[in-house]
């Protein structure tokens, strides 16, 4: 029997002795992280499939995984000879898990998942799609946790304070701030399950999730305590001292649940999207539950001053190491054997050469031709490509340093280039410059924006599946709300929120033609303010990513004067303040690529 199967009935024998119907099985931590560490991989562990994202239900007669379009093919060749079935998201006669769920869990039934993993929002629906069955919720046990023998530990990596040089802003200040916003909501207890919002409040990083310096955590702020609950293991003395310092008081990780069982008659603000269903119900129906947006969701987001100088730095570091490696490859390609995942290789050797770079900031990008038009494609052994001198290589990679997060895509021409891929280059870089130039009353929202980036595509019958924009943090997660930029509502990213002095966001504009080619230029600008005159405060952007853009896949015939201009103009700007970090070849170099077209 294949060990998947293997798995799969020693699963169905747990749920057998608790009388369960379906057991549910998502890709998520205890806290709705974008990423999750090894030890909550049950999902990847029961299925055998290993990408990101996908939600497993096993029955008693099959096993299902849904999956979206970004691992299909992969999802296929992985679940191969098992007996669980691949459920393509979003396809034609292919139901929702909560459809199948409906349709699967019998009356009187009983659907079962580990409460701590699955977010209260989502708990909540499944709990009124069953209720008209009489069907019950059992969401108290892990029954994966409990078959997999060798599971990998918690991770309890050293937590560390971010100081008031890079934050900006001490920790007693936000919390002081948070105090006067649960005011004005009427709470009287807040709890915080997000790590990079608990990160950000405290002004602490970690490294317990790949790729977001966070701390595994949960907190409890009142009108005159707060709580931290967390691994011990992870405080060294200076951390203790620091948090004993701001009043905090240290609990167990897992005292969460008891004491947020404990509360009666509070009032408490607690996001049901981003709190786990499991921490829910130890608290509902004892206290009103206030549902909002984390109010340090939008604190964050506004970077204050010394942020924001900080994140400039971190971009300057960051593109001399990407200019770097964008001039190796142009002199290497067609001389040295170079793959999709050794570019990626050289690329991070770069960025380790700058002083305060700590890890990337999401899994890289390194796509060569066709590949490229699945806009999330990820290298694998399986998947590599070698690079020819021809097309386009498309890289989406960033950092995390002391001084900030960075993101930036660059779609680089190896060779001689087709009429039609020239184009595409052409029109993505002229939507990516015309969203920067744009300026804009106070009170707008990415909503309001977005056109000024589709209107080259749009106006040619093309579009690309995916917003334009996304916020950023600092020294914290590379997607962050409430900012975005993205031409329809998704109420559940909470990203159209308005466009404050002070929000990192993506501008990202793409092509992607399948089987042939896919481009994406993308640089982070700032929010900052302009004039303010009778008609009220004007915004507009900066840019705060400098590298230089592939001249040689640009069609000016395509480009307005105006377009030139920009395009000019940042290309000046990219100049002045990399080359400082250059010397020989590569400045001279770098001088040609930006010179004025």
């Amino acid at each position: 029997m294949h060990i998947i199967d293997e798995r799969m009935e020693h699963l169905r024998e747990k749920m057998r002795e608790r009388q369960m119907d379906a057991y549910l099985v998502p890709t998520a931590d205890f806290h709705e992280s974008e990423y999750v560490g090894d030890h909550f991989t049950c999902r990847k562990f029961l299925t055998g499939f290993t990408g990101s994202a996908g939600t497993a239900v096993v029955t008693m007669d099959e096993a299902c995984l849904w999956v979206d379009g970004r691992y299909f093919v992969q999802a296929a060749a992985q679940l191969k000879g098992t007996q669980v079935k691949m459920m393509k998201m979003g396809q034609e006669g292919v139901p929702s898990v909560s459809e199948y769920l409906e349709t699967h869990v019998p009356r009187g039934g009983c659907l079962g998942f580990d409460g701590r993993v699955v977010n209260s929002l989502t708990g909540l629906g499944l709990e009124k799609s069953l209720k008209d069955k009489n069907a019950r919720i059992a969401c108290t046990e892990d029954l994966v946790g409990m078959i997999w023998e060798d599971r990998p530990e918690l991770s309890a990596e050293p937590a560390w304070v971010l100081e008031e040089k890079y934050a900006g802003k001490a920790a007693a200040d936000k919390i002081a701030k948070l105090r006067k916003t649960m005011e004005k909501v009427h709470a009287t207890v807040h709890v915080l399950t997000s790590l990079d919002d608990i990160a950000w409040l405290l002004n602490i990083r970690g490294n317990d999730i790949a790729y977001n310096p966070v701390v595994l955590s949960y907190v409890m702020v009142t009108m005159d305590e707060v709580r931290l609950f967390i691994n011990e293991k992870v405080l060294d003395g200076r951390i203790r001292e620091y948090l004993n310092g701001l009043g905090v008081k240290v609990l167990p990780y897992n005292d969460i649940y008891k004491e947020a069982g404990a509360l009666q008659g509070e009032k408490v603000l607690f996001e049901k999207e981003r709190g786990n269903y499991a921490l829910y119900q130890a608290m509902a129906g004892k206290n009103e539950i206030i549902d909002q947006m984390n109010p340090t969701s939008q604190a964050k987001a506004e970077k204050n001053p010394v942020e924001v100088e900080n994140e400039k730095k971190a971009h300057i570091k960051d593109g001399v190491a990407v200019t770097r490696f964008i001039y190796w490859l142009k002199h290497q390609i067609g001389k040295e054997p170079v793959s999709e995942i050794s570019a990626q290789e050289k690329l991070e050797s770069f960025r380790k050469e700058q002083e305060g770079y700590l890890e990337p900031s999401f899994g890289t990008i390194s796509a060569y031709g066709s590949n490229a038009a699945m806009c999330h494609y990820s290298a694998t052994e399986e998947s590599n490509t070698m690079l020819e001198p021809r097309s386009f290589y498309l890289v989406d990679s960033g950092g995390q340093y002391y001084e900030g997060t960075t993101d930036i895509t660059r779609t680089i021409s190896l060779g001689e280039l087709t009429e039609e891929e020239k184009e595409h280059f052409t029109l993505v870089l002229i939507s990516m410059l015309r969203l920067q130039a744009v300026r804009f009353l106070y009170g707008c929202r990415g909503l309001s924006l977005d056109y000024v980036a589709r209107e080259p595509f749009w106006s040619r019958g093309l579009n690309f599946d995916h917003g334009t924009g996304h916020g950023v943090g600092y020294l914290l997660n590379v997607h962050e709300r409430p900012n975005g930029i993205r031409y329809k509502m998704v109420p559940e990213r909470h990203d159209n929120g308005i466009l404050e002095e002070g929000m990192i966001t993506s501008d990202e504009p793409g092509l992607y033609i399948e089987g042939k080619h896919g481009i994406r230029t993308e640089n982070l600008i700032l929010c900052v303010k302009d004039e303010k005159n009778e008609y009220g405060q004007f915004m507009k952007f900066e840019f705060l990513t400098f590298v230089p853009i592939d001249v040689d896949a640009v069609d000016k015939s395509l480009m307005t004067e105006r377009d030139v201009e920009l395009f000019n103009t940042y290309h000046a700007q990219v100049y002045e303040k990399i080359s400082p970090y250059l010397e020989g070849d590569e400045k001279e170099w770098l001088k040609k690529v930006t010179a004025a077209i």
